[in-house]
């Protein structure tokens, strides 16, 4: 019996299913270690300590809109540091990629959690974006505070895109955690889809086999309203 052709350039090998679930439980493993050393620090982040943040008030739909208001009477708050530069008309692509991953906010309010988003554009500029993109949380412009330059959102060589997260405990507002760069990655739920996926993100920092398609990060991240028809996969191509 001839062996099957294959239309890819590269792909897993092809076992019988007994070494297949053979690898899948060494990989198994593997994963657990993972889970706990994820559950490990978490653990350790619910005992950072937390800094008290001054008052700032923010430019938003209605008018000035403090810190604290962004609670929106929640005890815990998730903000979201977008880069839109005020000159942009557009927000970034793999901040906008984030922020289409948060569901609707009851989800997180049921546990005392609220999210917004900060950016430094003008107000009418952020308020544009969020309706083209159909997004719920609250966003604020600090086009008019010190918020990013006090915080190191924004620097001398442009916005530094994060999460920050902060605790209302009375009137008074404490920051307890941020984190920027691959930090924010638990949050995505592309990347994890992405990394199930025999080809992974695709990208060249990644240890793949041989043949495996990369190229440089974000080279596919669009604005979701961008990537047009996508193309038929392989897969779902009819047989000959």
């Amino acid at each position: 019996m001839s062996k099957p052709t294959s239309e890819l350039p590269a792909r897993p090998p092809v076992v019988d299913r007994v070494e297949w679930e053979r690898s899948r439980d060494a990989l198994l493993a593997l994963e657990k270690t993972e889970t706990r050393a994820k559950d490990e620090a978490s653990a350790a982040r619910r005992r950072l300590p937390m800094v008290e943040v001054g008052e700032y008030v923010f430019d938003g739909a209605d008018g000035p809109v403090s810190l604290f208001e962004l609670f929106h009477g929640f005890r815990q708050l998730v903000v979201q540091h977008f880069m839109f530069e005020p000159e942009w008309t557009e927000g970034c692509p793999s901040c906008s990629n984030l922020a289409d991953q948060i569901g609707p906010l009851v989800h997180l309010q049921a546990y005392d959690i609220t999210v917004a988003r900060i950016s430094r554009a003008p107000i009418d500029r952020l308020l544009a974006y969020n309706a083209r993109m159909g997004w719920e949380p609250r966003w604020v412009s600090s086009e008019h505070s010190p918020f990013n330059r006090d915080f190191g959102w924004t620097q001398d060589t442009g916005e530094v895109p994060g999460i920050s997260v902060y605790l209302r405990d009375g009137d008074r507002v404490y920051q307890t955690y941020a984190t920027t760069g691959r930090g924010v990655e638990s949050l995505s739920s592309l990347t994890g889809y992405l990394d199930l996926a025999p080809f992974g993100r695709q990208e060249d920092w990644q240890d793949s086999p041989a043949g495996w398609p990369q190229q440089a990060p974000h080279q596919r991240n669009r604005r979701k309203d961008e990537y047009g028809a996508v193309p038929v996969s392989i897969a779902s191509r009819p047989a000959r």
